[in-house]
This record gives C-alpha cells, sequence and structure tokens, in this order.
C-alpha cells in the first residue's frame, strides 16, 4: 500500500469518528511511524504490513479521541518543539498569538523581566527564552505531572522554572516584573459536554475549568499580576471566545488597570485580553 493510500483509507476513519482535522492528523500519524515529516511522506517507501499495523493502532486510538499530540509525544508552538503527552494541557494554535504579543513586549524592552503564570507545559516561557534570548523568563506550574513536563521542555533555556501556585508565587519579584502573560483556566464548570473530547477527556481538569462562570482564575489573576509588575507594567491573558467582553470588564473593575483592550484570532473570535497597569 501506498502512503497515499494509507493515508486515504485513515483519513475516512478519522472523518466519521468526528475528528475536525481528518486528513491532517492521518497523515502526521503515518508520518511519526515511518520516522518522516508530512512534507516528505509522498517520497517514503510502500507501507508494509508492520508499519501498517502500527499505523492502524495509532489510527483507532485518534478515532477514540486521543489528542494527535499525544500519540506522537510532541507539539510544536510558534518555533519550539515540546514534548507532551497525558498530564499535561497540549498547547492550542491560537495560544501563539498571545505568546506574540508577549514576545512582542518583551523585545520592546530588551533584558526585561517576564512571568509566565500556569507555564503547562513551558510553551509560552519557551518561545520567549527562544525569540527573546536577552529576556529574563520565570515561570510556574501547580500541577507535579504538568510540571515534570515544562522541566525537560524548559531544560537549559535559562528559564526560571518553579512549582508552586500562580496567584501567590513570586514574591521575590513583587513590583520588578515588565510583562506578565497567562494562559489561565477559563472554562465554565456547566460547560462540561461543549467541551471538545480531546480536552475533557485528556487535558488535566485543572488546566480547563475555573468556577461557575470561568473567571475565578481571571479574578485573581488581576490582583497577583498587579502586585507583580512594575509601573506600567503589562499583562496578557487569554480567554474564551465568549468571553471578549467579560474579562475586560474584570480587569476594569480590579481598579489597577488602564488601557485595557481585547484582541481577536485569525478567525476573528475574541482571544485574549491585554492591559497595562496604572500609574
Amino acid at each position: 500500500m501506498t502512503p497515499r493510500e494509507a493515508v486515504r483509507r485513515a483519513a475516512a476513519l478519522l472523518a466519521e469518528a468526528g475528528v475536525p482535522s481528518p486528513d491532517h492528523d492521518a497523515a502526521e500519524l503515518l508520518a511519526h511511524v515511518l520516522g518522516t515529516d508530512r512534507s516528505r511522506l509522498a517520497l517514503a517507501d510502500d507501507v508494509g504490513p508492520a508499519t501498517k499495523q502500527r499505523y492502524d493502532a495509532l489510527v483507532a486510538r485518534r478515532a477514540d479521541r486521543e489528542p494527535l499530540q499525544h500519540l506522537t509525544g510532541e507539539a510544536w508552538f510558534r518555533h519550539v518543539r515540546l514534548e507532551v503527552g497525558p498530564g499535561v494541557f497540549t498547547p492550542r494554535p491560537e495560544t501563539e498569538l498571545l505568546a506574540g504579543w508577549a514576545v512582542e513586549e518583551a523585545s520592546r524592552l530588551g533584558a526585561g523581566r517576564v512571568v509566565d503564570l500556569c507555564t503547562g507545559s513551558g510553551a509560552i516561557a519557551k518561545a520567549l527564552a527562544d525569540e527573546v534570548p536577552e529576556a529574563e523568563v520565570h515561570a510556574v506550574e501547580l500541577d507535579e505531572a504538568a510540571h515534570g513536563y515544562a522541566q525537560r521542555n524548559l531544560a537549559g533555556t535559562g528559564v526560571d522554572l518553579r512549582l508552586g501556585d500562580a496567584f501567590t508565587a513570586f514574591d521575590d519579584l513583587l513590583g520588578s516584573v515588565d510583562v506578565v502573560v497567562c494562559n489561565p483556566p477559563y472554562v465554565p464548570l456547566d460547560a462540561w459536554e461543549s467541551v471538545a473530547p480531546e480536552a475533557r477527556d485528556h487535558d488535566p481538569h485543572l488546566a480547563l475549568f475555573s468556577g461557575a462562570d470561568g473567571l475565578d482564575a481571571i479574578r485573581l489573576l488581576a490582583v497577583r499580576a498587579a502586585d507583580l509588575l512594575r509601573p506600567r507594567g503589562v499583562l496578557g491573558v487569554e480567554h474564551a471566545d465568549v468571553q471578549g467582553e467579560a474579562v475586560p470588564a474584570v480587569l476594569t473593575g480590579a481598579g489597577r488597570w488602564a488601557e485595557v483592550r481585547d484582541h481577536r484570532d485569525l478567525a476573528g473570535r475574541p482571544r485574549f485580553t491585554t492591559a497595562r497597569l496604572a500609574r
């Protein structure tokens, strides 16, 4: 069987199972099994029986809505590779926009101090260390399993990674930080059924759910980020696409923030909010 035939059959199975990107995922899984990348599949040899058995097993797991990244063991985020798997939140492409904002802010400052709260796999912190090597980057994660992934992903980057509560950590940095960036949990508890199976059944719930309205963590962030930042420092926080008014309202209502602005993703949906600490 040629690689093209194998991918076509697998994609049909994934589409029937409701996988959102069946062609892409089928090709990625075959590339993973063959030890190549998706762009080189056309040059690969035919798929033999042993390879097909391994491939079919992975396709079946993806059809059961196990995340693609858990099956390959990796995720790409901006320009960096991350180790991911059970026990850590899988970084999403949408979060690259928030990370890009943080990179721009850190680049503008040069050797500024940046804190990544709720770092998870370390995605944003690693992107910052990669793209703004002169910045001083700190990160924190509460969950021990996720912290383990972050340790491996951030090894050798110079990032100061800590295990602890994002909303009480870094007492030693109070009033000295230039940029705080955070992708907190923000899914309301009653939205359980609306969450994609890949996230609901495989991402840590600590990284997903945040109270009845999904804003509990963001309320804590509005206070802690203000304590960490130096005057005129900036905050960027991701949120759900239905929270484009609610999250700016939380920051405005806290009374410590100015220049509160919401930003849309490439699909035009509200995606993250930024603000500057008031004088």
